[in-house]
């Protein structure tokens, strides 16, 4: 199920994601290239064991991540609960 703006931005803007043209998007930093690569590695193994894949960009020590449901051409639960789970990968 979609959820609405309201509902999405309650539940993401406090860890730094942001809602924009029917994605959840954040980026990260990095000290180092290799940091980034092995950052998106742990994205890529969460996601195949959720099911749930994000869109992710790699650039000079900076990741970008999108999430949305390409089915339900927007964000559900699941989008959230991916994003939350990459906030705290490098916990």
């Amino acid at each position: 199920m979609l959820l609405s703006k309201d509902e999405v931005i309650k539940s993401v803007s406090n860890y730094g994601w942001t809602y924009n043209d029917k994605k959840l998007s954040k980026t990260f930093t990095f000290k180092t290239y290799m940091e980034g690569l092995e950052f998106v590695n742990k994205i890529g193994s969460l996601s195949e064991k959720k099911n749930h894949h994000a869109d992710i960009y790699i650039g000079w020590c900076e990741v970008k991540v999108y999430i949305s449901s390409h089915d339900m051409g927007g964000v559900t639960t699941k989008c959230i609960n991916l994003a939350m789970d990459i906030s705290f990968i490098n916990d």
